[in-house]
């Protein structure tokens, strides 16, 4: 007997018809307070060496309809390796057609980051001796909002801070930070150990533990997109946002990232702040330096394909970097990684997954270093 379910951390999907593994249909599940919907998560059952084809009626409902363009679905036996399977999007309807080789199999958006791999993530870092987990406060549903401070913090310290996974569903963003974090702390790396000789780093490696544990693609549990609160944020509606900006102005920022995914473009990118009040030659020049620095680092990213430049003045400013970049009057960044393969250096068999943020996040340091003389 051929079963779905999703009773697990990120779970989610609508089960509308499973007698014949040739023609299952499914659907998008929005998120729990909100109509966006992209992302599914669920185990399938009882269908060994059966051809499955599954159908998501719902596609062209979806957050980002382009999104399903050039997408391959991920799968995954054991939740560790996951690896790309057919999927074609025609007429609105999103089809993913495989044959499981084994009883039990998984089927995500993208390779998920549960919140066990989130608080192992935490353990680890406290466990390195160099890094303290503070508690900025509470989620809507009570989950912990958790800094990791890393670093001296003395006053002539650049204040490097960098959030992810704002939308839960860009779990790559958590898989970012956990490279960047290994390397980080590794006490035999010149870059980590020179960056921490000069700076102190304040991370959030998930910004939104409800959305996550939800399976929601782009909000927390008080249907809030946490990327659109900086200007305003509350403790009712986004705590989250409101606890680390109250952080932020404690401690100063002299360089900011927010890590994304995103669920169009086929490509590694970053959006700057040329649109805020504030944006400078200088920002402008440290924009360019970093670019180059983080192309060297990692033939992974590009600078031809991304988002339009905003217009001077035309920013918008409940964004996070454009509110941090503005507020602070300092290099801020969007990085943005695909849902899909990378075109530039594209893989079949897993596209753009976990390893590969991971180490994007590792180079990711060495562009850091390049500027870090330049931040004041």
């Amino acid at each position: 007997m051929i079963k779905i379910s999703t009773c697990f951390d990120a779970g989610s999907v609508i089960v509308k018809t499973l007698t014949d593994p040739s023609d299952i249909r499914l659907a998008l599940r929005s998120d729990n307070a909100s109509d966006f919907a992209q992302w599914f998560y669920f185990r399938l059952q009882g269908a060994t060496y059966q051809n499955c084809i599954m159908h998501f009626d719902n596609a062209a409902d979806a957050a980002y309809p382009k999104g399903w363009e050039d997408y391959q679905a991920c799968a995954s036996y054991d939740r560790r390796n996951w690896f790309r399977v057919p999927t074609n999007y025609e007429n609105g309807v999103l089809t993913i057609n495989h044959t499981p080789l084994s009883n039990s199999v998984y089927y995500a958006y993208f390779e998920p980051y549960s919140e066990e791999q989130h608080l192992n993530l935490l353990g680890d870092a406290q466990s390195s001796g160099l890094c303290r987990i503070d508690d900025l406060g509470s989620t809507v549903q009570g989950r912990d909002i958790n800094l990791l401070t890393i670093g001296n913090q003395v006053e002539s310290d650049m204040k490097i801070w960098i959030t992810a996974r704002q939308h839960p569903g860009e779990t790559m963003a958590e898989w970012f930070v956990e490279g960047l974090l290994g390397r980080l702390l590794d006490p035999q790396d010149a870059t980590a150990r020179t960056l921490l000789d000069r700076a102190t780093f304040y991370i959030v490696p998930n910004m939104n533990p409800d959305g996550s544990a939800l399976g929601n693609l782009r909000t927390n549990a008080a249907g809030a997109n946490l990327n659109r609160e900086w200007e305003n944020p509350t403790v009712e509606k986004s705590p989250e946002v409101f606890f680390v900006r109250e952080r932020m102005l404690e401690t100063g920022v002299d360089l900011f990232l927010d890590i994304h995914g995103d669920e169009g473009l086929p490509f590694v990118f970053v959006a700057g702040t040329e649109g805020v009040p504030n944006y400078n030659p200088r920002i402008a020049a440290l924009e360019a330096q970093f670019k180059n620095a983080l192309l060297n680092a990692s033939p992974d990213f590009q600078d031809e394909y991304g988002y339009e430049k905003d217009a001077p003045g035309q920013a918008n400013m409940t964004l996070a970097t454009n509110w941090v970049g503005n507020r602070f009057n300092c290099l801020a960044y969007t990085l943005e990684m695909p849902f899909k393969d990378n075109a530039n250096l594209p893989d079949d068999d897993f596209g753009w997954n976990g390893q590969r943020s991971l180490r994007l996040g590792e180079a990711a340091l060495s562009a850091i270093l390049n500027v870090i003389g330049n931040l004041r």
